[in-house]
């Protein structure tokens, strides 16, 4: 346990420099009196961690000094090997760059942990885009990265989920992987963050100059919310249904998983089987279309107008199959 956390002291001051010593007991979870011991047990140890006093001071490594990658364990290892996700890196233009950064990680392990990071490339796959869906086409996807990592402001032409085509001046603060698709994270030069596709970007100028990024931004706090308030908008209505015996996975599949699962779990089946569950709906026009996938498996009982759409669309299918 110790040993793992002086590991971590050392990777932390090789990767961000100068830090004090609340700074590294707030990363690793312990009282600042454990980093003085633990400090004196790296410098004892040979590793030239220097101490710099005043306001501005903090423990840092002697510049130059770099450590091996031989503290790594198998398992820490074989991780890295999955989060590369080859595909990605090369849409964003990476993919040579992550391609030699295997190459030299694999050759800076011991034995013990190439051999188990080679197996886990060879018997693990991550395959982002979901089935009978390709990834967005995003012409402009590695521009934009280039955009957000150097925080050059972007002019470009964007297409709304209405196909209006609009004309923006935005700060691309982060790109976000989701389902197949990158969204880009970008605020104007004077409003709060908003997200775009970027597979909806029709033209892209790199505009002169740099932005400051706002201060304390987090692009996995902003996402996580942004995807919770995108639910809580989605879903404007609810729909009663009476589902069949073992139908469960079909109805998980038509309309979420999430959404199945909360309202089965608080469902009890009747003498024969169906159960009777409420579930949140985009809008009736789209729970009509969702539901008529299920066939003769669902029954709508409320609200009134969704059920009579889906009576209409049977006898407008009887006869049509005569």
């Amino acid at each position: 346990m110790r040993a793992s956390r002086l590991l971590s002291l050392l990777l932390l001051l090789q990767t961000r420099g100068r830090m004090t010593a609340p700074e590294l007991a707030a990363e690793l979870e312990v009282s600042v009196r454990t980093v003085y011991r633990d400090v004196e047990a790296l410098s004892a140890a040979g590793v030239p961690v220097y101490a710099d006093r005043g306001p501005a001071g903090g423990y840092r490594l002697l510049d130059g000094y770099r450590t091996r990658l031989n503290g790594l364990t198998a398992e820490e290892a074989s991780s890295l090997f999955l989060a590369g996700l080859p595909g990605p890196a090369a849409e964003l233009g990476l993919g040579e760059v992550a391609a030699n950064a295997e190459l030299k990680l694999l050759a800076a392990l011991p034995p013990e942990p190439r051999s188990h990071a080679s197996r886990m490339r060879e018997r693990f796959l991550l395959d982002v885009p979901s089935w009978y869906r390709s990834g967005d086409d995003a012409p402009y996807l590695s521009e934009v990265a280039e955009a957000v990592w150097d925080q050059r402001p972007l002019h470009m032409t964007y297409r709304r989920w209405g196909q209006e085509e609009v004309d923006r001046v935005i700060h691309p603060l982060g790109l976000v992987l989701k389902g197949g698709s990158w969204y880009l994270v970008a605020a104007p030069p004077d409003g709060s963050p908003r997200t775009y596709r970027v597979g909806r970007i029709l033209t892209l100028e790199t505009l002169p100059g740099r932005f400051a990024r706002p201060e304390g931004f987090d692009l996995g706090a902003f996402w996580h919310q942004y995807a919770k308030e995108f639910r809580e908008r989605m879903y404007t209505a609810e729909a009663v249904i009476r589902l069949a015996p073992g139908r469960g996975d079909l109805l998980a599949y038509t309309m979420g998983t999430d959404i199945v699962a909360a309202a089965l779990a608080a469902a009890e089946p009747d003498p024969e089987g169906w159960v009777t569950l409420t579930v949140p709906v985009e809008s009736i026009q789209h729970a009509r279309w969702l539901l008529l996938r299920m066939g003769a498996d669902v029954e709508v009982l409320e609200p009134p107008e969704l059920r009579a759409m889906m009576a209409e669309a049977v006898a407008e299918l009887a006869k049509l199959y005569g």
